[in-house]
């Protein structure tokens, strides 16, 4: 049982040293996605949009404050 038990250990181990192997020999980093450029474009834009609205609001909130 404990033979059987180690062997099935031993398995998974060179199953999991087969995954490390066939990460480590493809490329770390995908073809950039031009839709994804996009998006993160999209979004750095809007990040703006909102800040500078936030930053107005604060400025009414302190004018009316005083």
């Amino acid at each position: 049982m404990a033979d059987q038990r180690a062997l099935e250990a031993i398995a998974r181990i060179e199953r999991a040293i087969a995954r490390i192997e066939r990460a480590a020999a493809s490329p770390t980093r995908p073809e950039p996605d031009p839709g994804q450029e996009r998006l993160r474009a999209a979004h750095e834009a809007l990040r703006e949009k909102v800040a500078g609205a936030i930053g107005r609001l604060d400025r009414l909130i302190e004018q009316a404050e005083v």
